[in-house]
């Protein structure tokens, strides 16, 4: 066996026969009592709670572990000002204690992807994975000048599925924005559930004008704004305005 193999299976059973047990009912207790809250009291949030609470977003799934995304939490007063009027001024922002601005960041997948490189041939790691982020990354992700290698992918794309399966995108700066919106939404699921395990609330919103928040932060026009996290102790009297309400399951689950 090579060194790299014999590594790599090391890494497999310290990865595969350490794993922790686990409390579903408690892990239940926090995906049911998480609600989009609208009114937050003014407890502050301990800083442990919010830095842990970031770190395990940022242990969230994303693709090819290339990591596109941004997380800003604004402190500075009147950058948090604007940042509630960017919000409609809706009591979700205006009453947050703390508000975080999660961000999709496709025009990093370079310097990521070099980062990644850097750490395989540090850490001496699988030759396969070094040569996925040395060639096939590159390939999948680079759309080239005004798109021109986006538009012969596709093109390729289209024939080689004629005749066998083969992932179709990204193909386009527009794919692009749709593959690194995946990733930051895990991010924000992990952040939200992490912050309810602490007995803290938060609230995700959409409502916000996207070009306003950008100027705020100072972001390049690829950047792409996911969603303003508004995060506090939940008002009991206000914060839940009212029940939380589901379809049938039969409509959205589907077993085929």
């Amino acid at each position: 066996m090579s060194s790299n193999n014999t590594i790599q299976s090391s890494q497999n059973k310290k990865h595969n026969n350490h794993l922790p047990k686990i409390n579903y009912k408690e892990f239940e207790k926090v995906i049911k009592s998480r609600r989009s809250i609208r009114f937050f009291t003014k407890e502050v949030i301990p800083k442990i709670v919010i830095k842990n609470s970031l770190n395990n977003a940022l242990l969230a799934p994303n693709s090819s572990n290339l990591q596109v995304w941004e997380i800003y939490w604004v402190k500075n007063l009147n950058k948090k000002k604007k940042l509630i009027e960017a919000c409609l001024s809706q009591p979700a922002a205006s009453t947050a204690k703390e508000l975080f601005v999660f961000v999709a960041r496709p025009d990093n997948w370079k310097r990521n992807n070099k980062l990644m490189l850097d750490h395989i041939k540090k850490n001496n790691l699988n030759s396969k994975l070094f040569n996925y982020y040395s060639k096939i990354t590159k390939i999948v992700y680079s759309q080239g000048f005004f798109n021109l290698f986006g538009y012969i992918k596709k093109i390729l794309v289209i024939i080689i599925g004629l005749f066998r399966v083969i992932p179709r995108e990204p193909t386009s700066f527009s794919d692009m924005k749709i593959w690194s919106q995946k990733s930051i939404a895990l991010a924000c699921q992990n952040f939200m559930l992490s912050m309810r395990a602490y007995g803290y609330d938060t609230c995700p919103m959409e409502g916000m004008d996207s070009l306003k928040v950008k100027k705020i932060l100072n972001l390049p026009s690829r950047a792409q704004i996911s969603m303003v996290i508004g995060a506090g102790r939940r008002d009991k009297e206000k914060g839940v305005t009212g029940d939380q309400i589901r379809f049938d399951n039969n409509l959205f689950i589907k077993i085929v």
